[in-house]
């Protein structure tokens, strides 16, 4: 079986946590739930872009810099999901299923 690489793996991370959270309207959330779900999808997206920004670095530095920041970030998502499941937005079963899916990503950025 061949192996999608981090980027494509990121993008299909957040069209599973985007399709999730596009049924929530953040306007009828308390602020503190609102505010979650927005840094939630703004690093989701953030991520794809730093596995894009890995997989194109040109020298052996960048991709070093590269992968550091992509697994950072990536790290913050999983804990937004985690917090986000405190509040019934995401299952237990979600937040097994995205976190395996996290950390494949991580262990494909070298």
């Amino acid at each position: 079986m061949e192996s999608k690489s981090p980027f494509l793996q990121a993008k299909q991370l957040e069209t599973q946590l985007s399709s999730v959270l596009a049924a929530i309207d953040i306007y009828d959330l308390p602020a503190k739930e609102a505010k979650l779900i927005r840094t939630l999808r703004q690093e989701t997206t953030d991520a794809r872009l730093d596995a894009r920004d890995y997989e194109l670095s040109e020298t052996r530095d960048e991709q070093l810099k590269n992968a550091k920041a992509a697994k950072q970030r990536l790290e913050h998502v999983r804990r937004n999901i985690l917090a986000a499941s405190e509040y019934n937005i995401f299952s237990a079963a979600d937040v097994a299923i995205t976190s395996a899916q996290i950390e494949q990503i991580m262990e494909n950025i070298n």
